[in-house]
């Protein structure tokens, strides 16, 4: 029995696209004889060492299958159970990922509103509070999202404020990178400067989002909270037999520079539809466009009209907030289409 495949393209999520060809072909070039598995293999030793290499000779490298993954078993390295992380309101840590960090991490999230779900330093400074009180929960960890969940990118500037402030405190800081190439990319840097230059202890490197089949990398520069993760991520099913397969995605992401390429085309492509859209009577831009979002108020009617046609997300029922993600293989003409489409459904259900 065959089953067809829909060709339909749309702006729902990075999730949603394609896999780079040059990730399908490393992981077909590693898809030869026997090796060991669970990660002793040369294979993924030699990615382990690339990473060293991209963001510092002190970090270590440990991958897992999934995002929700990398973030929890990040909080399980950091945190006792007595232990909380602080982070934005609409950090995917909290909203998205189905009480994950509660009930497999067993830590408890404390969040703040935040700017266009950026955390500032005297937000989280007030909920740094009641240190040493044994009847409440204690601050060990202050978590970012970069990119952020609403599109938005923390300055090198600020981040260092985060992670200054932090560690003044005895905590540590961990982003949540599953869009960590969009950022560098907007901003026009490095990993490691995005990174370990700036002062962050864990953070989780994406790579589905961006060109990968499947796979996520839990990326520590701070090398004492490393310690037994190699236990952590087992005991956490996260332990995958057929290392390689995955190890071997990153290589073709972090070989001249794909992983840049791939997000400034996704960045570029949402700054192109912001453009397209931007001005059109009955559409409201909610959010800055700085990476590969696009965040948009359009009337309910036609956010339905435009769903018949094309995948994405409503993001804000109550006031008819909708996203439309860009990805590393959305083209010039998905996103010309797209446009001419909302100011079509605009122009026929106008607000």
């Amino acid at each position: 029995m065959s089953v067809g495949v829909s060709s339909a393209r749309g702006f729902a999520s990075d999730n949603s696209a394609t896999i780079h060809p040059d990730v399908l072909a490393a992981v077909a070039s590693v898809n030869v004889g026997h090796v060991f598995g669970y990660g002793h293999d040369e294979i993924t030793r030699r990615v382990e060492r690339l990473f060293a290499e991209r963001f510092g000779a002190g970090s270590s490298t440990f991958f897992v299958f999934n995002g929700t993954a990398a973030n929890v078993l990040a909080l399980r390295a950091a945190c006792r159970p007595w232990e909380a992380a602080i982070c934005a309101q609409t950090a995917h840590l909290n909203v998205d990922e189905g009480g994950a960090p509660e009930a497999i991490a067993g830590v408890k999230l404390l969040t703040v509103l935040g700017a266009d779900g950026k955390l500032s330093v005297e937000e989280v400074e007030r909920r740094i509070e009641r240190v040493g009180d044994e009847h409440a929960v204690q601050p060990r960890v202050v978590s970012i999202s970069q990119c952020t969940e609403l599109g938005t990118v923390y300055t090198l500037d600020e981040l260092g404020e985060l992670a200054e402030l932090a560690h003044r405190h005895e905590l540590v800081l961990h982003v949540d990178g599953a869009r960590l190439a969009n950022a560098a990319a907007a901003l026009g840097c490095g990993l490691r400067e995005l990174s370990a230059d700036v002062g962050v202890d864990v953070l989780s490197f994406g790579g589905t989002k961006n060109g990968l089949l499947g796979g996520e990398a839990v990326v520590f520069l701070n090398s004492s909270l490393s310690e037994g993760f190699e236990y952590l991520r087992k005991q956490s099913l996260q332990l995958a037999s057929k290392m390689r397969f995955i190890a071997v995605q990153f290589e073709a992401l972090l070989t001249d520079e794909l992983w840049r390429r791939c997000a400034e085309h996704a960045n570029a492509m949402a700054a192109r539809l912001g453009a397209a859209v931007g001005e059109l009577p009955g559409l409201t831009i909610t959010r800055p466009v700085q990476s590969n979002a696009v965040f948009a108020r359009i009337p309910a009617a036609a956010t339905r009209a435009l769903q018949e046609r094309f995948p994405f997300y409503v993001w804000d029922e109550s006031t008819g907030e909708v996203r439309w993600m860009c990805s590393w293989d959305t083209t010039e003409e998905d996103v010309d289409s797209f446009a001419a489409a909302v100011r079509e459904s605009l122009a026929l259900h106008p607000a």
